[in-house]
């Protein structure tokens, strides 16, 4: 799995007027090479989500990021309870619909040749994409939390990063329970594959 850093990113960013073009040149991964274009666009997409950057649109062809700036601590929490509540949302209704139910068929005997069944494919694809944006949230928490905010902001902030861990863990007990051993094994490589690690984003 690829994962870019949000505080790299961040940092070779400036307040305004920061274009993707611009960002794609100077943006480098571990080897000193560039990402594709698509891979730096759906992360400045993901920023957006996080509450990092806001997309400003001038025309089709001057389009720009700012840095955004809460002037008052709450509103990020607000805004964080918002984005929690929609994917734990989608994450209790996709393990509704996958209790139960054939998530992979036809799998081979060395697990490496599967299928996903039609019935539960696009859940499972939901479940994995709200699990990969809890943490993808929980890491944009902690940067906001390194930050200079008061200890009561930080506390309840700490709250949340708390509540997304256990739902992470508790998702994933829960999505193997009474599986077949063949089963776990792909459910975990799904995990490992999907969900980016502490203060990264998946690419």
């Amino acid at each position: 799995m690829k994962e870019i850093s949000i505080s790299e990113l961040l940092q070779i960013m400036s307040q305004e007027n920061n274009y993707a073009d611009d960002i794609w040149k100077t943006c480098l991964d571990k080897k000193g090479k560039r990402h594709k274009r698509k891979d730096i666009s759906n992360s400045l997409k993901k920023l957006q989500v996080l509450g990092f950057i806001k997309k400003i649109k001038i025309s089709s062809m001057d389009v720009y990021y700012n840095k955004l700036q809460y002037s008052n601590p709450e509103d990020y929490l607000g805004f964080v309870n918002d984005i929690m509540f929609s994917n734990e949302s989608k994450i209790k209704d996709a393990l509704r619909r996958l209790t139960d139910r054939k998530i992979f068929v036809d799998i081979s005997k060395n697990i490496n040749s599967y299928k996903l069944a039609k019935n539960t494919k696009n859940d499972y694809e939901k479940l994995l994409e709200s699990l990969s944006n809890m943490t993808e949230l929980s890491s944009a928490i902690q940067l906001v939390m390194d930050t200079k905010i008061s200890e009561k902001v930080k506390n309840q902030l700490n709250i949340c990063k708390d509540e997304i861990k256990e739902t992470v863990e508790q998702t994933k007990q829960k999505i193997i329970v009474n599986r077949k051993s063949n089963e776990i094994i792909l459910l975990e490589r799904g995990f490992a594959g999907r969900i980016p690690n502490p203060g990264y984003l998946k690419l």
